[in-house]
This record gives structure tokens, sequence and C-alpha cells, in this order.
């Protein structure tokens, strides 16, 4: 078995591993530090969790101690784009982390916060960014960040980009790059789209895959209950107070349910948070903050807020709604199952979400067992709770167990 110690890092950075716990790579890490330290591009399918983060920056940290460094005001050599504040944030620390006994300066740039904290830091220069596309093209339109000296560009989690529409800023800022310069891709996921993405910008990459394209991890058991729509709040409250769950990520297709399901726990005595777009980044910091220390039992959150969240052994989550997208469900139980560690993914799904659940079955090619509990089951007199469009504009499909609501669509 490969140690970090065979994989050509310097002493500084091996002290820093060490000291964070780690002796043996994970097999993403393995895979990708040695094509990374050679310099070449690369391709890597892994999703959150097989330690992918530390799989490029080691790597780019060592490259980094390899070159001449200029004493001085240091110039920006490594870009890493990410699609969220948090998993921004997580990488930066990881860059920090690993990099405290190098004199290597980074920073992080994000929306949500403050820009004039971020332009200094900028300004009194930096060896590596860590990125949102949104924030650092209003930085460069501010002409506050010099891309001239790039030579590493990564570019993490690059199927969430492409889901959240940040496909026009990406190839903005890929227009800003020097052309000859070091390109990482990391995605979870294989689209058309990513597929093209890689022809445009990676050269005679290397590829590095550890996990079957769009399946499930096989440490999780995934378990479909069937209900009815209006009743899932009082389903999930009686799931978490029996069957004794201690902490658990829920996800919802909008910010509005992730506020409704939230505030049911809370009124229950179950202590909730919700994360989403709506909420200040102070507030999210502070729920996920709360909620890995135990002092919230639930995280209620939509899918691009929970994009990135990095929680160590996550026991279980919620799909509270199915998401409309069917690889969505393959990075919403990749929360748990992590590392090695087992986990559970329950599915409450109702007579609208039929359609997707046959289409989640389909990509992962697996027949789910519907469970029903008792006191919940269907009832074909209940009718569905008004219908709220989700992200991507998709709707439940039909099934004549609706009334109309004469609302407009809450996002």
């Amino acid at each position: 078995m490969t140690s970090f110690s065979q994989l050509s890092l310097s002493p500084a950075l091996l002290k820093a591993v060490s000291e964070e716990g780690y002796t043996t790579p994970t097999p993403v890490q393995a895979k990708a530090i040695p094509p990374i330290l050679e310099g070449r591009d690369m391709l890597a399918g892994a999703q959150t969790g097989t330690g992918k983060t530390a799989g490029f920056t080691l790597p780019i940290l060592e490259r980094l101690t390899r070159h001449e460094h200029h004493k001085g005001k240091p110039k920006l050599r490594v870009l890493i784009l990410t699609p969220t504040r948090e998993l921004a944030a997580q990488v930066a620390q990881s860059v920090v982390t690993y990099g405290k006994y190098l004199p290597f300066r980074s920073t992080v740039v994000f929306g949500g916060v403050g820009i004039n904290p971020q332009i200094k830091a900028l300004k009194a220069g930096v060896d590596i960014l860590v990125a949102t596309p949104g924030r650092l093209l209003d930085l460069h339109s501010q002409q506050c960040v010099d891309f001239s000296n790039i030579d590493t560009f990564v570019l993490d989690e690059a199927d969430r980009m492409l889901d959240m529409g940040f496909v026009k800023d990406i190839r903005r800022i890929i227009a800003l790059l020097p052309k000859k310069r070091q390109n990482l891709l990391f995605s979870a996921t294989y689209s058309d789209e990513i597929k093209a993405l890689c022809e445009s910008i990676l050269h005679n990459p290397a590829i590095v895959e550890v996990a079957r394209r769009n399946t499930s991890s096989e440490l999780v058991r995934q378990r479909v209950i069937v209900s009815d729509c209006a009743r899932k709040t009082a389903l999930l409250g009686k799931l978490i107070s029996e069957e004794k769950w201690k902490q658990v990520l829920v996800f919802t297709r909008t910010k509005h349910r992730a506020n409704k399901v939230s505030d049911y726990l809370n009124k229950l005595g179950i202590t909730s948070a919700a994360i989403h777009g709506n909420k200040s980044q102070s507030a999210r910091t502070k729920a996920l903050s709360d909620f890995k220390a135990g002092h919230v039992k639930i995280l209620v959150a939509t899918d691009i807020a929970a994009r990135g969240l990095d929680i160590d052994q996550l026991p279980r989550v919620v799909n509270f709604e199915l998401p409309n997208i069917a690889e969505d469900y393959v990075h919403r139980i990749g929360r748990t199952g992590r590392a090695g560690n087992a986990g559970e993914a329950v599915s409450l799904v109702c007579i609208d979400e039929f359609d997707y659940l046959k289409g989640i079955e389909r990509l992962i090619k697996k027949v789910f067992e519907r469970e029903v509990i008792e006191g919940f089951e269907p009832d074909p007199s209940i009718k569905a709770e008004p219908i709220i469009q989700g992200r991507g504009g998709g709707q439940r499909p039909s099934s004549g167990n609706k009334r109309p609501t004469g609302r407009k669509p809450r996002r």
C-alpha cells in the first residue's frame, strides 16, 4: 500500500499531512498526485468525500516549492475555481492546512461578503487564489486580479458548475488565462457539456477515476419510503424521533421548502437549521458550524447550498423531495458513506415524484423496495401540496392529484 512518503512530497508537506493524522493516501490521491507532479493535465472522476481536494492541493504546493520562489510581492500562480462559497472556503482551508510550513500566500474570494478585504488581500500579493466565478470576474473587472502569471488552473466540481449555469463565466475566465498552463478538472459525473469542456481545455490529460460513473456508493444503504406529499414533514419528525437519528442532512428542492421543514422540526423540539442561497454567508457558516458541533441535529439544505459541504462521518441523508435531475441523487447520497464509513440515504417519495424515482433507478441500475410506515400509508383522498418549481425549471410530473394554486412558482 502506498504511503504519502512514497509520493515525492517535500518534508514540509509530509509534516503537515502527518499532523492531520494521515499516513496513507486515498485512491484518488495515490492516482492523482504523481501525474500532477509531472505537470500533466488531468481529468479526474471523483465525488466529494474521496479526498480529491488534498489530491490536487498537495501536488500543487509541491510544484510551487520546486520552482524558483521570487522574493518580494508574490505573483498569482495558481487559480482554483469552485462552484460555491462553502466549497471555496473549504478548499482554501486545505491550502492553508497543508501549506503551513511553506512560504506561499493564498486567499479566497466569493460573493455574499464584502469585496474590499478581498481587494486588499489581492493587492498585497498571493501565490494561490481560490474563487467562485462571479466574484472573480467582478474583481477582474475592477483590475484587482492579474492572471498573466498563472501556470496551474483547477476546475473543481465542474459538473456542478455547469448545473448552476456558470459555463459562460468559466469560458470567460479561461479566455483570460495564459495559453500555456496546467489544467486539472474534477467532476463527479460526465455530461456532454463536461466532455466538450474537457476537449476545449485539456491537453493529453491523465485520466483518474475512483468511482464508477453515475453510480451510488456501495457503502450507503438506500431506502425509499412512500407517503403523501402533505404528510412528509410529520413522517420525517416521526422517523427522527423513533429511529433516534442523531445527525441528518435533509435535502429539499427549494429554499421555501427548506425553511418550512426546518421550522416544523424546531416546533417539535428537534433542533434544526436551514441553509440556502437566500441566507447570508454568516448565517450559513454558523448553521454548518452548529451542525458539526452537534448543537443542531438536522441541517436542511438545497442542492446548491449543500454542494461542497465537508462533514466527516455523516451517518444519514434524507431526500425530503427527490431531485428533478437524476444525477443530483448521486451527489446527495455521496454526502454519507464517506471515507470507508457506512451510511444511510432515506428518500421520502410521494406519487408526484414516481417519475423522478424511476429516472434515478435507471441511472444507478437499481430498483428500490418501496417501504410504507404504519400510519403514513399513501391516501388517495389527500391532495398533494401546491407544487413549487425547483432549480432547472423542472416540475413534478402530472399525477392528477394536484389542486390549482393560482400562485407564482417560488425559487
